[in-house]
């Protein structure tokens, strides 16, 4: 006799209480063992078939894949099981506890995207199983915060073709057919330590000073290359985020580094983006050589837009939705899962919380996301 799950807001409290932080930072990042193993014994509880990937690259991190039901085509639900690093000082909760205030629920995860694990789950446990036609799969990735190193390997051996992939990021529950690509790059410049009084020494900070100058020609230069009036911000653009170097104002610097993000619009390939940021820093690598060094973050991530051939099942997840297709900033797994399948974002909550302190979902979108996705599985998986 199968066990019988927690209820739906026990399954979303185990679920935050669980910490899964990925990051590039190996002080704070964390395997996500723990929350595959609580979602395969819910998955297997309800009847699904559970195979879990051991991610041989990093032996902390694994995925699921979870089936329910037989035969071709099918649908697949995908989310990553990691979290973001997080700054206690400025939380008003226990990121670890799944708090309730003014109808929120409120942790870590909430709505990136745990939140819709919980749903999904509580949902499946409804489903009439002897109705399908069509497989049903869930996909849980690992490091999707940071590599998309989960999603990769998954794809490397991934065998499946389902009809359609609903990938639950936090969309508002509107149906997201594009996004921008990313590139995350570290710049050092290197100097030669001294006292502060010794001019005749380089100084990393100076050189940085230097660098960023050439940068931001090249910023300006990807902003004016192609719009596409779709997106909100309807060009490509380039983010200082990070910085650091030095140690006292009577020391001369011999190390600083910088990180920049750069979201690329569908419509700029990868390619001319490198031939344009090698042409505007080679003045300065050739000036300076070897006290310059630039590495990427991780490998870059491709920018995503649906086939206009999916248009009928477009239409379809708009009406039942009962909202428009759009296009977003942010980019997510579909960059690669698009490649097996027709690929819309969809979910609870808003991204304006993923990433923040006091993240939180709706306790309004519960609901909603459950009813939409079920009328999706009738659609792709009952007929």
């Amino acid at each position: 006799m199968k066990k019988k799950n927690p209820s739906f807001l026990e399954m979303y409290s185990k679920l935050i209480n669980v910490s899964s932080i990925s990051s590039e930072n190996p002080v704070f990042d964390q395997s996500n063992k723990k929350i595959i193993e609580l979602l395969a014994e819910w998955l297997e509880n309800i009847g699904f078939k559970i195979n879990i990937q051991k991610i041989q690259k990093n032996k902390k991190k694994f995925n699921l894949i979870a089936k329910i039901g037989s035969g071709e085509g099918g649908l697949l639900l995908s989310g990553h099981s990691d979290t973001v690093n997080y700054n206690e000082k400025l939380w008003k909760s226990n990121p670890f506890e799944l708090t309730i205030v003014n109808n929120k629920f409120y942790g870590l995860g909430a709505v990136d995207m745990k939140g819709f694990f919980a749903c999904i789950l509580d949902l499946m446990t409804k489903i009439e199983i002897k109705k399908i036609k069509k497989p049903i799969y869930l996909l849980v990735t690992a490091d999707e915060e940071t590599s998309m190193l989960g999603v990769k390997f998954f794809l490397k051996f991934s065998t499946i073709s389902p009809d359609l992939i609903i990938v639950g990021e936090p969309t508002n529950l509107v149906p997201i057919v594009g996004h921008k690509g990313n590139i995350t790059k570290k710049i050092i410049t290197l100097g030669n330590s001294g006292h502060s009084s010794d001019s005749e020494k380089i100084n990393s900070i100076n050189l940085m000073h230097e660098t960023i100058f050439y940068l931001l020609k090249i910023k300006k230069k990807i902003k004016d290359f192609v719009f596409q009036k779709k997106f909100k911000v309807p060009y490509s653009t380039m983010n200082f985020g990070y910085i650091k170097g030095g140690h006292s104002s009577n020391t001369i610097c011999e190390f600083c580094e910088l990180h920049i993000d750069i979201r690329l619009l569908p419509k700029f390939p990868y390619k001319i983006f490198n031939e344009i940021f090698n042409e505007y820093l080679l003045p300065i690598k050739k000036k300076w050589g070897g006290y310059i060094k630039i590495h990427n973050l991780h490998p870059p991530i491709p920018s995503y837009e649906i086939s206009i051939k999916h248009e009928k099942i477009i239409k379809t997840i708009e009406k039942i939705t009962k909202e428009k297709k759009t296009v977003v900033n942010y980019c997510s797994e579909a960059s690669y899962l698009h490649k097996i399948a027709p690929t819309i974002l969809l979910g609870p909550g808003s991204i304006k919380q993923a990433h923040q302190p006091n993240e939180f979902l709706e306790l309004s979108y519960v609901k909603k996301t459950k009813k939409i996705i079920k009328k999706i599985i009738e659609f792709i998986c009952f007929l």
